[in-house]
């Protein structure tokens, strides 16, 4: 992670709002030095001063294979990001830069077992379906679940570090930043107009 002193954010619970705005995250293991990565719709889950990250995964992939060899995880959550061009800047004869958002939660993975993966895979559903809905946990057959069941892992991930890096133009000056603002604001990109609003509320 890109550590400099100026973009990091520390506050706590800004980081917990962020992976919780944006839970499809990438989890990363590692077997026999072989990184291994998914992007997974993660639960984001805090007990006290403890952060549990809550998902699933498929069996026998090349990350189920390594989450079984070796319990140290990483999860990155990514936000917005943009091109910013030096053009904008009061002395453009500078350089370019990108700016985004991004959470790194390192920890230990413990995968759970079937009547665990049961309930999280229920969680999950109940999370993102409306009860009405013709997908909805309880309308499927139980004979659906157990069968697709056997197929699934579920895990549990207890964090150990959590590091974000905010990378908004905190270094510039004011002008710069508004130049900047105003420029992604009047980008096609949806990308770019929410930079320039994440700005926007730094300034």
């Amino acid at each position: 992670m890109y550590k400099v002193a100026s973009f990091l954010e520390e506050d706590p619970k800004k980081l917990m709002e962020f992976m919780q705005a944006h839970p499809f995250a990438v989890v990363i293991g590692s077997n026999q030095n072989m990184p291994s990565a998914t992007q997974i719709p993660l639960q984001i889950k805090q007990q006290g001063t403890n952060i549990k990250l809550v998902g699933h995964v498929m069996k026998k992939t090349d990350h189920h294979e390594a989450f079984l060899a070796n319990d140290n995880v990483l999860a990155l959550f990514h936000g917005a990001h943009a091109y910013v061009s030096a053009s904008v800047y009061e002395n453009p004869a500078s350089a370019s830069t990108w700016n985004y958002s991004a959470v790194q939660a390192a920890g230990k993975i413990r995968l759970l077992n079937s009547d665990e993966t049961r309930l999280i895979i229920k969680a999950l559903t109940d999370q993102y379906e409306e009860q009405d809905s013709a997908a909805a946990f309880h309308k499927l057959s139980e004979d659906y679940i157990e069968k697709h069941l056997k197929a699934i892992a579920g895990f549990e991930i207890t964090v150990t570090s959590l590091n974000g890096v905010f990378k908004l133009s905190q270094n510039h000056p004011q002008a710069n930043k508004e130049r900047i603002i105003n420029h992604l604001s009047q980008s096609d990109d949806l990308q770019a107009q929410e930079v320039a609003a994440q700005m926007k509320e730094n300034c």
